[in-house]
């Protein structure tokens, strides 16, 4: 798909499977693309560094931008906790999973559709999706097209966040990695472990154990 001339776009990017992916989609689709990653106390903060250098690589220009307030209120939040165990991943009573920071993606779009119009960006693109998740609330799309009206609205601009991800499985997502060329970069290099380990990661963290269920079933297709 050849960019449209002039076109630009904001990755809200981490540097893990799903962000990255998005990353080289929207390199397809438009002709400017940007990334912003976040360091709000996460236990895996090597992830920013990983992002650094993947955006690097995909020739992006890559920022960052600090949010110190998070883990004041993410309290129980195992990803922001690190005297909490990462493998214990959801409370029999809890209604979501342990590793659930409350607002992050509504802190990271927000900030993100603000950061991008300082710039004359109003294409967004995140990588969070509600078909393959771990029960995260602010990764449905109801959610996203809820906040998409809200900042045109507090912004009085005309933002479109995609979600190219928000319908595919885990299988699917590297499906899409192998058809946009990168799934070596996507297999080999993010950083989707909890536990900061590049790769194919701890292999025990909820995060790696949905990766390798996505992968072994997408490797399962491919081969037959």
């Amino acid at each position: 798909m050849k960019p449209t001339t002039g076109s630009r776009a904001l990755v809200v990017f981490s540097g893990g499977q799903d962000s990255t992916t998005c990353l080289y989609w929207a390199r397809e689709r438009f002709e400017h693309v940007e990334a912003l990653s976040f360091i709000y106390g996460q236990r895996h903060k090597n992830e920013v560094e990983v992002a650094r250098e993947l955006a690097r690589e995909a020739g992006v220009e890559w920022h960052c931008m600090e949010l110190p307030f998070i883990p004041s209120l993410s309290q129980g939040c195992s990803l922001t906790d690190p005297s909490m165990s990462i493998e214990a991943e959801k409370d029999p009573e809890a209604e979501c999973p342990t590793t659930f920071v409350p607002g992050r993606n509504l802190f990271f779009l927000s900030i993100a559709a603000v950061y991008a119009s300082q710039r004359g960006i109003y294409d967004l693109v995140t990588g969070v999706g509600q078909t393959d998740f771990s029960g995260y609330p602010d990764c449905r799309d109801a959610f996203v097209k809820s906040l998409n009206v809200t900042l045109n609205l507090a912004l009085s601009e005309q933002f479109r966040i995609h979600t190219p991800l928000m319908w595919l499985d885990k299988a699917q997502t590297w499906a899409l990695a192998e058809q946009l060329g990168v799934y070596n970069i996507i297999r080999y290099k993010t950083l989707t472990c909890y536990n900061g380990i590049v790769g194919d990661g701890c292999g025990h963290c909820p995060a790696c154990q949905l990766r390798r269920r996505g992968l072994e079933q997408f490797l399962k297709r491919d081969f037959e």
